[in-house]
């Protein structure tokens, strides 16, 4: 049992170095941790200043408010945007929310700053042995930029990142995307409070020396539920941090962690989740193969491999907002290298024209229309809120989303084929248009691209015929750099970007998704092509990749006399590969696979 612990300590925003309580409560709260396990251990905490750094660049108003309409729009805000209205405006927020988004906003936007912080970590880690070290908020930032890019100087040292907004997609453009391990710690410890209302998120990691702890607290009349020593003080971090710091053998109670948590369980190889909506509540918007195309594929991928317990099925009423993203937990939580995931949606799409910082509609959220869809984003599936669930998969695991759905609106009349896609109302629809006085006329408005160079190098594939939808599967939402930046971030930091699914939609942005009669039964026709080009291709003993597949679906639809093409995006190398799949059981071990690094959006 160790007889000394020496532990940095990097705090959060809004002038840490001067507050008289910070070093104090700190450190008593860790004493206490590690002593309930230890009492005889000597605890040393020391304390990283950097507050000077900001104040040298200071923020403005337009930088607060820019961050904090992207901390809204990442979707993970976890109730500010209940507390702090658009009506009550920015300044009405506490001064310690305002500090937050300012302070992160200017992290993330200068490089520069974010060069001088990390010197300023490096040097501080070489006045001290440290045997651990503990970064709240903005500080676990810091800290994790700098051992990200500087592996050594935590060499088998502890990490503990406590109120972090390392997790959030409005910070993951420093990172070009993505969050990698630190393969060098000993071990890091993830303090993750869901109640904590300033920007913080959980992290998604695969790693034997990462978990995620849960350190729920609801302090009475404080909104944001913040406060360092909470989480310090936290019984599961008693538990598990400071246990694991003294020393103590004892049995460990009360953590989360993934790796572990997957060593433990036995998990499929294969998962596939199928939702189908018909009977929305508006008579208008009922669809009748939906329902359908779920059994149809659920025949079909059992006959490829899939055991029927690991299919699971959402239809109609209970095919919700809520109830489609638990259910895309059970789908993507825990993927290793080589399991394959299934995605198949079949129902109606929309875009919703969204608001940016500057309160005016800057771009479109392409999206999945649930049973209970009423045009705002808690009630829709968009990319934005299931980026966090595909955009850490490993890049040797397969996930494939098939949709089934059109997001260019249009409803057919009585007697003509259905169309998946709903138009939306007129006063929805009235924020992406502008009058045009000289011809008298409405028309679209014109919307600045989301990522000129992004554009440029992927076109409407990514960001739409508009230059500013978020797509779905395309992690839009974590793609703010220029092209060449992203490029030269990623090699840096030595992975490939976003984990790239493998996207099939049933037809072209701006084309319809129409249903098909077979004899008295309906389908749509999309997943009725699919269906059967998969079945014939396993009565030939094929084993077609993905491009030929598609090929193979375009040509069965225009026999059908449709004029719909379907849409194919995902990692080339995978693109080019058998469907893993469509012919043969799962695999019965595990392994590391020669296209590991072929899905990501490079």
């Amino acid at each position: 049992m160790a007889k000394s612990l020496s532990i940095l300590c990097v705090h959060g925003v809004g002038h840490g170095d001067v507050d008289p309580n910070l070093q104090a409560s700190w450190t008593q709260a860790i004493r206490d941790g590690l002593q309930a396990w230890s009492p005889e251990l000597e605890v040393m905490c020391d304390f990283l200043q950097y507050d000077a750094l900001f104040d040298q660049a200071p923020h403005n108003p337009l930088t607060y408010a820019a961050a904090f309409a992207n901390v809204l729009a990442s979707g993970i805000v976890h109730g500010v945007g209940d507390l702090f209205t658009r009506e009550r405006g920015l300044f009405e927020m506490p001064e310690q929310l305002r500090w937050s988004a300012g302070m992160v906003a200017q992290w993330v936007s200068d490089e520069k700053l974010r060069a001088t912080a990390r010197d300023a970590v490096l040097q501080k880690m070489q006045t001290g042995a440290y045997d651990a070290v503990l970064g709240h908020s903005l500080g676990s930032l810091i800290c994790y930029d700098t051992f990200l890019r500087n592996p050594a100087a935590l060499k088998g040292k502890t990490f503990v990142s406590l109120g972090a907004q390392i997790g959030n997609p409005c910070v993951r453009d420093a990172f070009a995307g993505r969050l990698e391990c630190l393969n060098s710690a000993k071990q890091w410890f993830h303090l993750y409070n869901p109640d904590d209302h300033v920007m913080t998120a959980g992290i998604r990691l695969n790693a034997g020396n990462f978990e995620e702890i849960g350190t729920q607290f609801d302090i009475p009349n404080d909104p944001l539920n913040h406060d360092a020593t909470h989480y310090l003080s936290h019984p599961n971090t008693r538990s598990a941090v400071w246990r694991v710091l003294s020393g103590a053998r004892t049995e460990r109670v009360m953590t989360r962690g993934l790796a572990a948590f997957q060593k433990a369980s036995a998990k499929p190889t294969r998962r596939a989740l199928l939702v189908g909506i018909n009977d929305y509540p508006d008579p208008a918007n009922r669809l009748e193969g939906c329902v359908n195309d779920v059994f149809l594929m659920s025949s079909v991928l059992q006959e490829c491999g899939f055991a029927a317990e690991d299919i699971r099925v959402v239809l109609d009423q209970r095919a919700t907002a809520d109830g489609i993203l638990e259910r895309l937990h059970w789908l993507l939580d825990g993927v290793q290298s080589g399991d394959e995931r299934v995605l198949f949606y079949s129902g109606h799409g929309a875009q919703i024209p969204a608001y940016g910082a500057s309160d005016e509609v800057d771009h479109l959220n392409e999206c999945l229309v649930p049973y209970d869809f009423d045009w705002t984003p808690a009630r829709a599936i968009t990319d934005k809120q299931f980026l966090g669930l595909y955009s850490q998969l490993p890049y040797d695991s397969y996930f494939a989303a098939i949709f089934d759905c059109c997001h260019s609106g249009g409803m057919a009349r009585e007697g003509s084929r259905r169309v998946r896609g709903i138009t939306p109302p007129d006063d929805i629809r009235h924020r992406a248009l502008k009058w045009n006085a000289a011809l008298q006329m409405w028309e679209e408005r014109s919307l600045t691209t989301t990522n000129r160079s992004l554009e440029q190098n992927k076109g409407a594939a990514y960001l739409g015929s508009s230059g500013a939808s978020y797509r779905l599967g395309r992690a839009i939402g974590l793609r703010g750099l220029t092209q060449q930046d992203y490029n030269s971030t990623r090699k840096a930091l030595g992975h490939h970007g976003p984990y790239l699914p493998v996207i099939i939609e049933a037809c072209q942005e701006n084309q319809l998704s129409y249903e098909y009669r077979h004899g008295v039964q309906s389908f749509g026709a999309f997943t009725y092509s699919l269906a059967e080009t998969l079945r014939a291709s396993r009565s030939q003993r094929g084993n077609p990749d993905f491009v030929t597949l598609i090929k193979s679906v375009s040509a069965r639809l225009k026999r059908l006399k449709y004029e719909q093409t379907p849409c194919l995006l995902g990692p080339k190398s995978i693109l080019k590969m058998p469907i893993p799949w469509s012919t043969q059981p799962a695999p019965a071990k595990r392994g590391k696979r020669k296209t590991s690094t072929g899905s990501g959006n490079s």
